[in-house]
């Protein structure tokens, strides 16, 4: 009999497929019952992430010693086979979506997931497609898993209604169907010259192609990290982001948060692998340095030139994917392990932000779908109220709402910007940190370079988002909104994660430098999927 266990690698494909056919057959009418689904699929995919955190930490030496997770479709041995692997970085990135999927769910039953048809099906789909991109061993399935999750989440851009959204989607699809296709082009070429599209046996044969072949495969291999980057939102591909997230409805806006770094994980993956072979220049730092310094410097100028609070969030991803591909570009791991942990940092504060300012938005004008608290129960509206000496007012009390929120803003905003002393600033530290550190191995124009360029999007940040906040609680009139609970946990859940960042910073960053060095050794994965055993030669409880 084989142990659960080695089924573990492709439950996070299977749980969310089998989670979103099973809503679409469930009437609308039926919401108890097709929340319940929503939310267990949610969870066991949490919870099956964790375990694969823990697997590739060491947990389970005797079923996986070398702490590679690695799963045979059709117990096809590869790489003739479908393979699912799940490394360090895979299981980073699970986990991220998981927890990321539960809290944007969550705000969603507020009221956003009835504003459309199939909002908990594609959801599911959507999430389907993450799991499915970061565990994929071969390129054909990884675009199969990119076109899941982009097609659902086409259905979940244009969730609810409105010209604007629309218009956006409809970039929005446009362009990803062209990086589709480019992604496409490039996945049959590398096919016609290598023969395979399993990333390990890839890895394994790249070095050996010589004159045409290699120069053909450089080609495919620069169509290739185009794609990524558009699904980088690397400039000067990125023009359909800001108006696409801010147009989202904001539990959707939230999850998008880490669809940027599904090119950024891809560009990393096959950056790795193929290193030792002499990687192509579109996954190294010839292209990735250069291209994110004028991602972040363009997210920067946006940042600061934008008014609309949603598209100020949206050049905030954009700085981040700036952030990472700069950080990713720098040669050796010296930076890889802080850049891992600016990536959780930046999904869960943006996540969060774009969640909060659906609810800060509720302060500033009545409607149909804001529901405000009378300032009666405050007591604070009594035009007949007349104060005598003994009850001279020294200030008014803050209702406990406006105090989550201007709290909540507070954080989200030091989280971006990475101001002390929350995680943000953790993040922003190690890496330059770690710039510092590799100044001494690289020229110094480039180390010195990136910090500069970091600092002045914190600094922009600083200036925007502080702009933005006086606007937004003091320059208005303000109201006090009504907030579910079920709007104000998530918010709430994002941050405390990020607060739990910084106070296990220093084993978390261990945990991402480790994943840095597993990422440059990219011996270990190809050999994890090379020479896995079937399960058919698998003994007692499925151990080897």
């Amino acid at each position: 009999m084989i142990d659960w266990m080695v089924h573990l690698p492709i439950l996070p494909v299977v749980i969310p497929l089998f989670a979103g056919g099973l809503l679409i057959l469930i009437k609308e009418s039926h919401r108890r019952l097709r929340l319940t689904i929503a939310f267990a699929s949610v969870l066991l995919q949490l919870f099956v992430a964790i375990k694969l955190l823990s697997v590739t930490a060491g947990a389970e030496p005797d079923l996986w010693p070398n702490q590679i997770a690695v799963y045979l479709l059709g117990d096809w041995p590869a790489p003739f086979g479908i393979v699912a692997v799940a490394d360090r970085l895979s299981a980073i990135m699970l986990t991220l979506s998981a927890f990321l999927g539960l809290t944007t769910l969550m705000y969603s039953t507020a009221r956003w997931e009835r504003a459309g048809v199939y909002f908990l099906p594609l959801f599911q789909f959507l999430l389907m497609g993450l799991n499915g991109a970061f565990l994929t061993g071969d390129l054909f399935n990884l675009f199969v898993f990119f076109e899941v999750l982009l097609a659902a989440s086409y259905g979940l851009m244009l969730h609810g209604s409105g010209e604007n959204r629309v218009t956006s989607g409809m970039h929005y699809i446009a362009v990803n169907l062209v990086a589709s296709l480019l992604l496409l082009i490039a996945i049959a070429l590398i096919y016609g010259v290598t023969g395979t599209l399993n990333m390990a046996d890839l890895a394994a044969r790249a070095g050996h192609l010589g004159g045409g072949d290699r120069r053909l495969f450089e080609a495919a291999a620069a169509i290739l990290g185009v794609a990524f980057l558009i699904k980088a939102a690397a400039w000067p591909l990125n023009f359909w982001l800001a108006p696409a997230y801010a147009n989202a409805c904001p539990p959707v806006a939230a999850v998008f948060a880490i669809m940027t770094k599904v090119g950024i994980y891809a560009l990393v993956r096959l950056g790795s692998l193929l290193l030792p072979t002499g990687a192509p220049a579109a996954f190294g730092g010839d292209w990735m340095f250069p291209v994110g310094l004028a991602t972040l410097l363009f997210g920067t100028i946006a940042l600061v030139a934008a008014y609309q609070t949603e598209r100020i969030v949206a050049y905030c991803v954009i700085i981040s994917s700036g952030t990472l591909l700069s950080a990713l570009g720098m040669p050796g791991v010296t930076m890889t392990g802080p850049a891992l942990f600016y990536l959780v940092n930046s999904v869960l504060a943006t996540g969060a932000f774009f969640l909060l300012i659906e609810m800060v938005e509720r302060t500033r004008s009545f409607g149909a779908d804001v529901l405000a608290v009378s300032m009666d129960l405050f007591d604070l509206d009594d035009p007949e109220e007349s104060f005598t000496e003994t009850q001279t007012p020294v200030g008014v009390a803050i209702p406990a709402a406006m105090a989550f929120l201007g709290m909540s803003f507070i954080a989200c905003a030091l989280l971006i910007t990475g101001l002390p002393p929350l995680s943000g600033f953790v993040a922003k530290f190690s890496l330059l940190s770690a710039a510092l550190q590799t100044s001494e191995t690289t020229p110094d124009i480039e180390a010195w370079l990136l910090m500069s360029v970091v600092l002045l999007s914190s600094l922009a940040g600083i200036i925007a988002l502080g702009r933005t906040g006086i606007r937004l609680f003091w320059a208005n009139e303000t109201q006090t909104p009504r907030l579910r609970i079920s709007e104000a946990t998530p918010v709430a859940a994002l941050i405390l994660a990020c607060v739990g960042l910084a106070i296990w910073a220093g084993p978390v960053l261990n945990f991402m430098n480790d994943t840095a060095v597993s990422l440059s050794v990219p011996e270990s994965y190809i050999n994890a999927v090379l020479n896995h055993d079937t399960v058919r030669t698998l003994g007692n409880g499925g151990k080897p």
